[in-house]
């Protein structure tokens, strides 16, 4: 007989997940540098292939972990085709976007994910998004703009979408519909089997795009910190994150989930500023804080 959860662990399950949420904001923020200084070393298509390789081992020893068993071929495989397909074009997307723009750009496109994954949820999951929530959520991507043009109101103004922003925006437009999906997809599974399985294809859809240039790489002159920024890469912003979305994707509604991905941006001001590279203006920090305060009200709203 199925348990039935009761409403105290529903609410400490939602108030877990916009903290896992929070901390997922953190860790992709903390993936810029050290994906900045992998990027510059090797081809993009080889960088992401690599750096899937190595989820999957992860992956697949935390999987064999929570099952205790051996690894079988998923039911209805096709499941996970799908959404190994919206990941790998999504970041292959994000990078080869960045050799026509800046990441700034790409930034501004990204803070429309989570209205696109609302319509996405409607149409999949039949989840309506409540007014107030949409509201909360064009608040947060307002002040997310302002944090990613520096408070510069030129800046935005002269904002061009280009080739680079038409092509990651069809990226952006593949993970709005991977997140409802991931409940609609659900059969009990755990979310590091599923996690597994889910890595385990966009690697294969990787390998086609990588594999042409995966001998003209030298590996050996390749930098040791070049090897630590990969499983950065591959543990914690890859194999820990994909849990937390995982893991809060079956507790929140889409949209909920992926405003979190508005903080990013602050994320990474206060990290270069503990770092020593520099802290930003007091405009910044109020768009920041704009943010904050309409995902704190968001957070704060009924599923």
């Amino acid at each position: 007989m199925q348990k039935v959860s009761s409403p105290s662990d529903v609410k400490r399950g939602r108030v877990l997940a916009h903290l896992a949420m929070l901390l997922f904001a953190a860790l992709i923020a903390g993936s810029f540098s050290f994906g900045g200084l992998a990027a510059r070393a090797m081809d993009t298509g080889v960088l992401t292939f690599l750096r899937y390789v190595a989820t999957v081992f992860v992956m697949g020893f935390l999987a064999y972990g929570v099952s205790r068993q051996p690894f079988a071929w998923p039911k209805q495989a096709w499941r996970f085709l799908i959404l190994g397909g919206l990941i790998s074009f999504y970041m292959l997307t994000m990078f080869k976007a960045l050799e026509f723009t800046s990441p700034v750009s790409t930034g501004a496109v990204f803070t429309l994910m989570p209205l696109m994954s609302a319509g996405f949820a409607l149409l999949i999951n039949r989840q309506k998004t409540r007014a107030a929530v949409l509201t909360s959520l064009v608040i947060a991507a307002a002040g997310a703009v302002w944090v990613i043009f520096r408070g510069d109101i030129n800046a935005i103004l002269a904002f061009d979408v280009g080739q680079g922003e038409m092509i990651y925006f069809t990226g952006v437009l593949a993970h709005a519909i991977y997140v409802p999906l991931i409940r609609t997809f659900d059969r009990g599974e755990h979310p590091v089997v599923f996690g597994f399985w889910v890595t385990v294809f966009a690697t294969g859809f990787l390998a086609l795009r990588a594999g042409p240039y995966l001998a003209d790489v030298d590996y050996a002159a390749v930098s040791p910190l070049v090897w630590w920024s990969l499983a950065y890469l591959a543990v914690v912003t890859t194999a820990i994150t994909f849990m937390l979305l995982q893991f809060a994707s079956m507790r929140l509604p889409a949209p909920k989930v992926l405003a979190y991905g508005y903080l990013t941006p602050s994320f990474i001001i206060l990290l270069e500023g503990v770092l020593g590279h520099g802290w930003v203006t007091l405009p910044v920090v109020a768009g920041a804080l704009v943010t904050a305060l309409g995902l704190a009200w968001m957070a704060a709203l009924k599923d």
